[in-house]
């Protein structure tokens, strides 16, 4: 998307179910391989009853909603904050949205408000991200 197309209350989503896979290979990735997310035992004895996801994979869902549709290629990540409410447990399917909340024209930045939900609709992660937009026009597919 072009800046000049960008306006207060747009938004968009990316929804995902989050895997067994999808945590070990974050595990593996960020070396976070805390019992709760990858001990069943020890999981199942922690006050989750169970394995969860670890909150950063649940908070990257964000940046694929930024990367890949607003403002979508080209846009660069500034700055995030994020707020854990409830977690995400595996099989669960995580949506996030956001949702341009400001618009800095001089910077070419645009503000944003993040929220991930699952399929109950409960929030799970809330924050707010700073993203600069491309100079180039953004009209081209992401790429995987």
């Amino acid at each position: 998307m072009k800046f000049e197309e960008l306006e207060v209350g747009q938004s968009a989503e990316f929804t995902k179910t989050i895997s067994d896979e999808d945590v070990m290979l974050f595990a593996k990735v960020s070396g976070d391989f805390n019992p709760v997310h990858v001990d069943e035992v020890a999981a199942a004895n922690s006050r989750f009853g169970s394995r969860i996801a670890h909150g950063l994979l649940t908070a990257g869902l964000i940046s694929a909603a930024i990367a890949g549709k607003l403002p979508g290629p080209g846009s660069v990540y500034l700055s995030q904050t994020l707020r854990f409410t409830a977690p995400v447990r595996i099989g669960e399917t995580v949506t996030a949205t956001v949702q341009v909340i400001e618009i800095v024209a001089a910077k070419r930045r645009v503000k944003l408000s993040t929220v991930c939900r699952n399929q109950k609709g409960e929030t799970v992660v809330d924050g707010e991200a700073l993203v600069m937009v491309s100079e180039e026009s953004s009209d081209e597919e992401a790429r995987p």
